[in-house]
């Protein structure tokens, strides 16, 4: 008996499921699907974004449903277009072998003749966004009087958005005796409200804790100067070369202005806000879910339909206002097993809001310093060699050589790579090394440390492995932690790039790391570590750092398998912009 099979789904929907390739449930699907399957129950699940809620629901309410009956009997709520259209395209996919189920998607910003044309066809399960759903109750077009399900999905995210009235308003036109399923990642005073007042001693359960964020999230912060925000914003960038992003701000003026600043800049950058039409929107969202943009800047309300399960970092720009929206930003990434960092970006007057959020999300905030320009060159070196490396060879260049080599005649193998690695080295360490410390403090012109280890302090190290090796940064430390005998808060500052990756312990370990990995092989493979000539100026981390569990799904120290990252093509500004 497969795992889907224990919990009472039936024989079409494991099929289903099987196309999918799905091959065991989350944990809000393993809780929430006997429950609902079981009893004709309200239910309150609290689980953070990227879960598997939908499935959660889905599932029980597709075997529910009456196929044969042209009536609605489900309607599921959510809070943007664009995750309205991604539950009903998963919800056609689970009813692949449902004969005769029609799922029926309303939301705005499209032609409400179609939807009604589609409607009146017969739909057993609408999924719906509060305004246009308001909308065709109000014009006739939709019967919900007879529903036997009601799902709100993301409730909390509907309720930050202003429609507490109109789901009331919805909610008022259903079956008192109707089960209500409720799905949110917090639970503010808000919800609380609505299931007060709309459901029955629902059951309740929750995967974590209670407004906790993802234990496969690292959280930082950055302190800067006001005046050094969006300086901080293109270091951060440029120190993590294969970043691909979502960046929150506050104001859809600040999402514009900077999205327009860092495309001037050179990045792969673009907008998204509620300014811009649904069109525009489109393109955004396609043009960054095929890694066509790499820094999507974005206000929370327009980042509610995002749903990719491969954002490397959230940045905050700015913080939010309420503590549930720095959750629902985090919830970004982090998604389907994998491993996320959210980067906050303040200045000294807003440090208190960290240890409030901390309080709320049950995690710790790693103290980490912008990094220096000398820093930034380095990993943007190993970087450049990586890509050399990897670069498949193009045969149509066969014929040229010749002439080529012509040009390059009298230089050594030697000369000929160092010429090759500064072209593009050289623009970065002139952008650079004209710039200053972003952390205000007074450089004493030896910021490169040449070789020399440490007698006391933190250490920073240098690694060959990194992603592409299948390592994030938690399965990272856990290889380290398993090599070396070492506790896990031991190791700490494990920041992970394409094909290499740097990590701190005390200086005190450096012997035993350095002993251990000597002549270290996997799979007939050197694993070589060295001293960072940038020592990484923190030990910090250390101390901020919140012990962490969980699964990991994804990152097997043994498995060097070879992924491809994508890296889109870098455009010409004022400053490097390299990724």
């Amino acid at each position: 008996m497969t795992p889907f099979e224990r919990l009472g789904l039936e024989e079409s929907l494991l099929s289903a499921i099987s196309d999918l390739g799905f091959e065991s449930p989350s944990e809000v699907q393993e809780k929430a699907i006997p429950i609902l399957l079981e009893d004709e129950t309200d239910l309150v699940a609290l689980a953070q974004t990227g879960t598997g809620k939908t499935a959660a629901f889905g599932f029980p309410l597709l075997q529910k449903i009456d196929a044969q009956s042209r009536t609605t009997q489900g309607l599921i709520l959510s809070p943007t277009r664009e995750l309205c259209l991604q539950i009903t395209n998963e919800m056609q996919l689970y009813s692949k072998y449902e004969k005769g189920v029609n799922i029926v998607a309303i939301y705005g910003g499209a032609s409400i003749t179609e939807q009604a044309k589609l409607i009146k066809r017969g739909a057993q399960i609408v999924v719906a966004t509060p305004g246009r759903m308001k909308d065709m109750i109000r014009r006739g077009i939709v019967d919900i009087t007879k529903i036997e399900y009601c799902i709100l999905d993301e409730a909390d995210e509907m309720l930050n958005m202003g429609f507490y009235e109109d789901i009331k308003d919805i909610l008022s036109n259903t079956p008192d005796d109707k089960s209500t399923w409720l799905f949110s990642a917090t639970m503010p005073r808000e919800v609380a409200s609505i299931a007060k007042k709309f459901m029955h001693q629902p059951k309740e359960i929750t995967v974590g804790s209670k407004n906790a964020g993802a234990v496969t999230v690292q959280h930082e912060y950055y302190t800067v100067g006001g005046r050094d925000r969006y300086a901080a914003l293109k270091r951060l960038a440029d120190a993590n070369p294969g970043i691909f992003s979502v960046v929150f701000c506050r104001t859809k003026r600040d999402t514009q202005k900077i999205a327009e600043k860092l495309i001037e800049d050179g990045y792969n950058a673009g907008a998204l806000h509620g300014d811009l039409s649904q069109n525009q929107r489109d393109l955004a969202m396609n043009a960054f879910r095929k890694k066509q943009i790499q820094l999507l800047v974005a206000t929370d309300v327009a980042a509610r339909g995002i749903d990719v399960d491969d954002i490397t970092h959230v940045i905050n720009y700015q913080l939010p206002d309420e503590i549930e929206t720095y959750t629902h930003r985090s919830g970004r990434t982090g998604r389907a097993g994998k491993s996320g960092i959210s980067m906050v970006i303040v200045t000294r007057s807003e440090l208190r809001k960290i240890k409030a959020i901390e309080k709320k999300i049950q995690q710790e905030f790693i103290e980490k310093k912008i990094p220096t320009g000398i820093e930034i060159c380095e990993i943007q070196l190993y970087h450049l060699a990586s890509k050399i490396r990897d670069t498949d060879i193009n045969t149509e260049i066969d014929s040229y050589l010749p002439a080529i080599y012509d040009v390059l005649n009298g230089l050594d193998r030697d000369e000929i790579i160092k010429k090759m690695v500064s072209v593009e080295f050289t623009r970065f360490f002139n952008y650079y090394s004209k710039t200053r410390d972003l952390d205000n403090q007074k450089s004493s012109g030896k910021e490169r440390n040449q070789g020399e280890i440490p007698k006391d302090g933190s250490v920073r190290y240098f690694i060959n492995v990194g992603e592409r090796d299948g390592f994030d940064w938690m399965s990272l430390k856990d290889f380290l932690r398993d090599q070396l005998g070492l506790e896990k808060e031991d190791i700490y500052k494990v920041d992970t790039k394409d094909s290499f990756s740097f990590f701190n312990t005390d200086s005190n370990f450096t012997p035993l790391i350095l002993e251990t990995f000597q002549d270290f092989k996997i799979d007939g493979r050197f694993i070589n570590v060295e001293v960072s000539k940038n020592p990484g100026r923190s030990g910090k981390g250390k101390k901020r750092e919140r012990r962490r569990g969980g699964r990991r799904d994804q990152g097997n120290a043994n498995s060097f398998d070879k992924r491809k990252k994508s890296s889109g093509r870098r455009k010409k500004g004022r400053n490097p912009g390299f990724f």
